[in-house]
């Protein structure tokens, strides 16, 4: 056969079905490194602080290594095409989370956090085993839009019925135990939001009226998820949880741009963030305050009257440098009660330095980047919001948290996902682990088996 004659069967020839790695091995690989990594910082922690490394090391390891095991022969039986990346990603940061908990109980041995931590912990991961194994098409989830919103509001709720903590109505305290119901609510309205949208994107996009540049969709279409926003956040307003107003926010605004493909609804929703930002700063002391601090930072030591929290905060990172002072070796829980859920990242920074501060933001930007990923690779609407959906809550949080305490914006009162004391915020950060797990599986289980182009 001569050359053109084999280069005209070669192109006539069917192609030859695509076999994708699963990539288990690569998970397993990353998520030893991840326990090593975070048994050394509990180690590293114990020899700076007693010269020995900690009695309960060996112990520390066997269950956050058991936990990960279990947490990845879930995803090798039920979502073997998942990306190898979120749930290394997630033990590392829950178990550098329990190492600085742990650092700054030896600060205070009369508020020991880190076992409570650790069972909220083990939760988490269970919750993730769980979902992995019972939920086998994320698309479920769609037809329970109308009951994850029910769910969130009333969740969003309840603790108006609880007396307020450090000024906020934002928990549920009963004997003894405590709880964040919004935590919870944020995945339940990022699933709403995600339906909703996915069913309306075309009225949303291409019916309404014109005003300048922007088109905006009728108010039928527009009106039942922008009435569900404004109670979710005007109840967080009056709870003055603004941290997780300005999420859900910065939520909506996000999928709807996504769900729409104009670039307009991004401009009006920061005109509306400042608009919103501005009023409740002189309409609430609590939140003027914050603004107050945040003008003013060393406006309190000028005074004669001490280093406040933000400043505390901007001095634990200055003093932290490039490389950091080493793990136990820092000054941070000067900083005083919110050492161990707001300020952590200042710790963090301060023990670590510059080095291992940045290290920190690139897996949080890793594990946004792969939800995204998961997202766009996906051929229906509901999946791809859902993942971009969950990925930008994630975003948000370190954003406005880490903003807060380096000074960038006023302070709002969250907490870092997996490092944070917090276990409503532990327990559903791995929900949104799992769920970005299941999204990546249908997301490259879809080209399985494909024939190459």
């Amino acid at each position: 056969m001569t050359k053109a004659g084999s280069t005209l069967a070669a192109a006539g020839a069917p192609a030859r079905a695509v076999r994708l790695p699963r990539r288990r091995g690569v998970e397993l690989s990353l998520l030893v490194l991840a326990v090593l990594l975070s048994v050394y910082g509990y180690c590293a922690v114990g020899l700076a602080r007693s010269g020995t490394v900690p009695p309960g090391a060996a112990g520390y390891g066997a269950g956050l290594g058991v936990l990960a095991l279990f947490a990845h022969i879930a995803v090798r039986i039920r979502a073997p095409y998942a990306d190898p990346l979120p749930l290394p990603i997630g033990v590392l940061l829950n178990g550098l989370g329990l190492v600085l908990i742990y650092r700054l109980d030896l600060e205070t041995p009369g508020d020991r956090a880190a076992p409570t931590q650790l069972v909220w912990s083990t939760l988490g991961v269970g919750l993730f085993i769980g979902v992995v194994l019972v939920l086998r098409d994320h698309r479920v989830l769609q037809r329970y839009a109308y009951v994850c919103v029910v769910a969130a509001l009333a969740l969003l709720a309840l603790p108006i019925l609880f007396p307020a903590v450090n000024g906020a109505r934002i928990w549920i305290r009963i004997a003894g135990f405590s709880i964040q119901p919004g935590e919870f609510a944020k995945v339940l309205l990022a699933v709403f939001f995600a339906a909703y949208l996915a069913a309306n994107r075309s009225a949303l996009s291409y019916t309404g009226r014109r005003l300048w540049r922007l088109q905006f969709p009728t108010g039928r279409v527009l009106g039942p998820i922008l009435t569900i926003w404004l109670v979710s956040v005007g109840v967080l307003v009056l709870e003055r949880d603004l941290g997780t107003s300005l999420l859900f926010f910065g939520l909506f605004v996000v999928l709807l741009y996504v769900a729409t493909g104009r670039t307009g609804w991004i401009a009006v929703g920061l005109l509306l963030a400042v608009l919103g930002a501005v009023a409740v700063g002189r309409l609430e002391p609590h939140v003027g305050a914050r603004i107050e601090d945040w003008l003013h930072p060393f406006a309190t030591i000028e005074a004669g009257q001490g280093p406040n929290q933000l400043a505390q905060s901007l001095f634990a990172f200055a003093a932290g440098g490039l490389l950091g002072t080493g793990l136990g070796l820092g000054h941070s829980t000067l900083i005083g009660f919110a050492t161990k859920s707001d300020f952590i990242l200042a710790t963090a920074g301060e023990e670590l330095g510059l080095a291992g501060l940045a290290a920190i933001v690139l897996l949080y930007a890793l594990l946004v980047e792969r939800g995204y990923r998961a997202g766009l690779a996906l051929r229906e609407p509901f999946g791809r919001l859902l993942a971009v959906g969950l990925a930008s809550i994630v975003a948000l949080q370190v954003f406005v948290i880490a903003g807060g305490v380096t000074g960038l914006i006023p302070l709002t009162g969250m907490a870092m996902p997996f490092l944070a004391q917090g276990g409503s915020s532990v327990v559903t950060n791995w929900a949104i682990v799992a769920l970005l797990v299941r999204v990546s599986d249908s997301a490259r289980s879809q080209y399985d088996g494909r024939e190459a182009p």
